[in-house]
Formats: C-alpha cells, structure tokens, sequence
C-alpha cells in the first residue's frame, strides 16, 4: 500500500444514484410513519409532513449537488467545510461522524439486521455475532475495491426498493380500514417534521465519494436530485399505504406499522416479506455507510488532520483500505454497547442539522469570493434550507435539551483534540 496514489473512478451515475438513495433510506421507513402520525391530526396533514420534507430534502440535494460540482473531491461535506470555513471545522465534522453519527448508526443498522435476519433463516448464532460477521462481510467486500462495494450497494438498494414497493402495493390492494371518528390528541406539526427529515437525511454522504465517480461534476448533481426524489415518492406511498390499511388512529400505536400492514393484507407471509425487507434495509444502510464515511477520514489523514497510514490506498484495489478497515473495526467495538448505542444516537439529530445548516451557508462564502452559485433560486431557497435545518435543530434542543447537549458536548469535544494535533505535526 501506498500514500498519495489516486483512488479509482469506477462509479457511474446509476451506481451513485444508488448511493444517494441507499444513504437516506434504511430500516426506520418501516416504523416512523408511526412516529409522524402520533404528532398529526389528520392524514393529510400526516402526508404534508412527509411532502414538506421531501422538498426541505430536495432543496438540501440541489445545494450539495452545487458545492459538488464546484469541489468534486473524496470527504465531500468534510471537504466543503474546511474551504469556506477553516479546516477546525472540517475536523468536527469528521470526529463526530466517525466518533458518533455514521458509526453509531453502522452499530444499530447492523443489529437491526441480526435482528430479523438471524430468526428467518434460524441461524444458531447471538446478534451481536451475526451483526459483527455482516459487517466484516461488508469490510472486506469493500477492501476488493469501489466497484465491488457500489455494485454490493447497488444491489442491496434494488432489493429495498423492490421490500418498499411491496409495502405499498400491500396498500393500494387492500381494504382500507373504516374511518375513525375524529380525535382530539396532542399534535405537533414541527416535532412531526424531526423525524421526517432525519429520515430524509443521508444523501450528502454520497458525496464522499465524489473522488471515485467518473464524471463527478455531472454525474454526481445528478444522481443527488434524482435519488432524492425518488426517495420522497418511496415515502410518500409507505405512508399513505399503512394510513390507508391501519387507519390513522391504529397507526399512530403501532410499533412495526409497515409489518402491521403487510400481515393484514398477506397474513403471515407478509410478516416475514417485511422482516426480511427490514433486514435488507439494514443491511443496505450498512453497506453505504462502509462505502462512503471512510473516504472522510482519508480525505483527513491526506490533509494531516489524522493518522497518516488512514490515507494508504492499495495499489491495487485503489481504495482507502486502512480508512474502511478503521470504520468497520469502531463499528463492531460499538456493537458491544447493543441497544444502549441507540439511545447515544438521539444525541446528534440537532448535530446533524447544524452541519447541514453550515454547508448550505457556504454557498454564501464562495460566492463572497467571486465564485459562481449555481443553486436554483439562491439566495432565497438556500436560507429557506437554512431556516429548517435550524428549526429543527431548535425543535430538537426543545423536545430533547439533555440529548441535543450531550451531542454539542461530544462534538466540541473533538476541538482540543485537533488543537492537539496541529501542535504536534
């Protein structure tokens, strides 16, 4: 392995479009509709919730598929940070994603699928066993080189695609359930609106890959719009296919509603056509997490803002081998933590915003610098952007001050450290 050798542009459009869609869309689609119908009080006000983040979503992608065409460079978001702002900055956002925000949801993704994978074919192992074999799976595929872990992604993503698919036909063919009488429950269109765009968000790390497509300053913009609205039409039907099957009131109290749905239309074999949807779902989020996020901490070590062996790239895979060997191994020590680690992960839902709130703004520093923004409609849609991601984020100081706190504690956290680091280069 060598230092300084280029990574491999073997990433097409269709590929980096399945890269986008597998980053927003994991196993929480088929439970957080749930969620949104808890905090509404109709079902088209539930619709409006997913409608209105699907939009917030695809303004967020035209402005990262903007800073993508301008700095189609590995570390994306990392890299974006760093320019307009100081590289501090771009430290942060790599501490805490590797520290907390990808990795934890590599950890939970991967129980996830141990959860429901494990059951179905009656493999004779824990969880945590099956969770880690899965991730080193996934390691190692990505190890063989970009085009073994897009087309592995790729794959997992048309599958997904193909479990949601079912959960909507579930609702366009079945009964629909008899309308309720109205209820008069605690609603909250803005604490509705947190966990849709969490689940809209994930399609920036697609931009970690920017290095390895083969025309990212075209195919990238591309792949981020298209997946995005195509993930905005895959929510959209789950959610008004459980609405339609449970009905609101039965929705909003279940647990596992996109299962809930399919087992009253299919019986049994739609409890385990879900289960398995699940599973692949996970399995699916974890795949893009181990293609994406160690092109961050590369992109870091290059700059000598990490170890430097992170940025060795194998002569002949021409991936960052260390760097996706690194994430994986902090995954798996985190499986350890089991479910506790999910609670960990309420600490970074206002982390997330606040980053995605500070790209956006960069639009504003390279135009400042003369640059050409490109973002239809800016500066109004990119404050419009900015505007959501900092209602959410104070939505979410509001709803969960304790957790919001931790997540900014763990994350200025990473300051010293690179204080640290500078002194000592």
């Amino acid at each position: 392995m060598v230092i300084g050798e280029g990574l491999a542009r073997r990433i097409g459009l269709f590929d980096a479009t399945m890269v986008v869609m597998g980053g927003i869309v994991g196993s929480g689609i088929f439970v957080t509709p749930a969620i949104v119908a808890s905090w509404t009080r109709t079902p088209a006000e539930m619709l409006a919730a997913w409608l209105l983040g699907g939009v917030a979503a695809l303004l967020g992608a035209f402005i990262y598929a903007d800073l993508s065409r301008r700095r189609p460079f590995a570390g994306g978001q990392y890299v974006f940070l760093r320019e307009a702002y100081h590289p501090a900055l771009g430290f942060l956002y790599g501490w805490a994603l590797l520290l907390v925000i990808q990795t934890g949801g590599m950890a939970v993704c991967a129980m996830t699928f141990a959860r429901y994978f494990a059951p179905l074919v009656g493999l004779p192992l824990s969880e945590a066993v099956v969770a880690g074999l899965a991730m080193a799976a996934l390691v190692a595929i990505n190890c063989l080189g970009v085009g073994a872990g897009a087309r592995t992604q790729s794959g997992l993503m048309i599958v997904k695609i193909a479990a949601i698919c079912a959960v909507i036909a579930c609702g366009l063919i079945g009964s629909p359930a008899p309308a309720s009488p109205a209820t008069l429950v605690p609603s909250s269109f803005s604490a509705a609106l947190i966990p849709v765009l969490f689940s809209y968000g994930g399609f920036q790390t697609a931009c970690f890959v920017a290095g390895e497509l083969k025309d990212p300053g075209r195919d990238l913009p591309r792949a981020l719009v298209a997946g995005v609205s195509f993930v905005i039409l895959l929510y959209l039907g789950v959610a008004f296919a459980c609405e339609r099957v449970l009905g609101k009131e039965a929705l909003q109290h279940s647990a596992a509603p996109a299962m809930d749905a399919a087992t009253r239309v299919l019986g049994a074999r739609g409890a385990g056509l879900i289960a398995a949807g699940i599973a692949i779902s996970s399995l699916g989020f974890l795949s893009q997490s181990i293609l994406t996020a160690p092109r961050v901490y590369f992109a870091m070590a290059e700059d000598g803002l990490f170890f430097r062996g992170v940025a060795r790239v194998h002569p002949r895979s021409r991936v960052p081998v260390v760097a996706i060997v690194l994430q994986g191994a902090v995954a798996i020590a985190l499986l350890a933590l089991g479910r506790r680690y999910e609670i960990l992960l309420q600490y970074v839902v206002a982390i997330d915003f606040i980053f995605f709130a500070l790209t956006a703004f960069c639009l504003f520093v390279f135009r400042r610098r003369g640059e050409a923004v490109e973002m239809p409609g800016h500066p109004v849609t990119t404050l419009v952007f900015i505007g959501i991601c900092a209602a959410v984020v104070m939505a979410t100081f509001s709803h969960e001050p304790l957790h919001s706190l931790i997540g900014l504690g763990l994350t200025l956290a990473g300051l010293p450290v690179y204080l640290l680091w500078r002194r000592n280069r």
